[in-house]
């Protein structure tokens, strides 16, 4: 456009700023100089796109900068600030800003509950989504509102999340008239977490469209609930119905097979994932893997095949095969997998409970109580436990 000497004007930029966000070649400073140069950043809306790019890109700094110069910023300007905020995790700044907010939209209320989600503060995203429900603006939920509160009802499912997940599933049933595949998926993935299965199933079975991302939400609920076997039944029919697996799939389908005992299958499957399906093995493949050898006894395979991995294992994979190490009472090579882990976690509390555990099974006290010494010393605490009956 610009070598045919088309200048662009107010309505080009916005939809090039977008499309910067999602193209890292495209720098924003140049676009922004760009719109600096041809004199439409005076327009809102050039100004409410470059708030945007810069949140996603991670500068808060000139974001701000940015909104700061809107005379008077609409609904859309403040939300886009509030957006980046939440982006980049800054909840408070993003609160505050809400709270300023002269009028809020579906938009506004959304963006603060995910991103309460979002940061894992499922408590505070519950409460904001209770708040928009009795303002006197009478904002209606959109779908990533739905997503977004039981997303925190599933992440709060032992401590009243289903109760309340329940609640906002009534919501929507009474105000809905369809149930889309992201609510569908986020509700599977809530009973499946809480257990209630059939809930799950009948949730799975009333939708009309799935998604790959849709069967790998019922997958894991059935393998979370020991129903390997039905968790592989299904997988099964996803290939019959040519579903296109993803890594997800891979994921929890492993997983179902390292609970079940299936060590050839899961290998089977394992090798078959970039030749038959496509699918790249990636670090959580690996783990699970080490997982499914490591449940079953083979610690020696288990062994090896993490040094035939082509990267450097993480704290996952060595995790599980310290987890194998304390089921089969491994004590040289958990001790070995022990400090390689507090290598790359030294202030994880786990690592050294179960490394301490593995030596106390044996009853090398010295050794075990040293562990716990450097804990001590290291101002380590285990995180208590603690057990819940939710009548629901």
């Amino acid at each position: 456009m610009l070598a045919h000497r088309a200048p662009p004007n107010t309505h080009t930029f916005p939809s090039l700023i977008k499309a910067a966000a999602f193209s890292p070649s495209l720098s924003s400073l140049a676009l922004h100089t760009q719109a600096l140069k041809r004199g439409v950043l005076v327009d809102p809306f050039v100004r409410t796109a470059l708030v945007g790019l810069y949140g996603q890109m991670g500068d808060l700094g000139n974001a701000r900068l940015v909104f700061d110069e809107i005379p008077n910023p609409c609904i859309v300007a403040c939300n886009a600030m509030v957006d980046a905020y939440v982006k980049n995790g800054d909840m408070g700044s993003a609160v505050l800003m809400f709270k300023r907010m002269l009028k809020r939209d579906v938009v506004s209320w959304t963006s603060v509950v995910s991103g309460f989600a979002r940061n894992g503060c499922f408590v505070e995203a519950i409460c904001a989504f209770g708040d928009m429900m009795v303002h006197e603006d009478l904002v209606r939920p959109n779908e990533a509102t739905y997503v977004s509160v039981l997303c925190s009802c599933a992440g709060l499912v032992q401590g009243g999340g289903l109760k309340l997940g329940k609640q906002v599933h009534g919501y929507i049933v009474r105000n809905e008239s369809v149930l889309s595949v992201f609510i569908g998926t986020a509700l599977i993935d809530l009973y499946g977490k809480a257990g209630c299965l059939e809930s799950a199933m009948r949730v799975f079975n009333r939708m009309v469209f799935k998604e790959v991302f849709t069967w790998n939400a019922m997958i894991a609920s059935l393998t979370s609930n020991s129903r390997e076997r039905d968790a592989l039944d299904m997988f099964e029919e996803m290939n019959k119905q040519g579903i296109c697996v993803n890594v997800v799939t891979f994921v929890v389908v492993l997983t179902a097979c390292a609970r079940a005992n299936l060590v050839e299958l899961g290998l089977q499957l394992f090798n078959s994932m970039s030749s038959e399906f496509g699918v790249v093995p990636i670090m959580e493949h690996y783990g699970c893997v080490v997982d499914l050898l490591g449940r079953a006894g083979h610690l020696s395979e288990a062994n090896e095949f993490i040094r035939r991995m082509p990267f450097e294992p993480d704290a996952s994979v060595l995790g599980a095969l310290l987890g194998a190490c304390k089921i089969h009472g491994a004590v040289e090579l958990g001790h070995e997998v022990g400090k390689r882990l507090l290598e790359l976690q030294p202030r994880h509390c786990g690592r050294y409970v179960v490394l301490s555990n593995i030596l106390a099974g044996v009853e090398r006290w010295s050794h075990a109580a040293d562990l716990r010494k450097a804990m001590v010393d290291a101002g380590i605490r285990k995180i208590p436990a603690y057990s819940l009956i939710d009548s629901m």
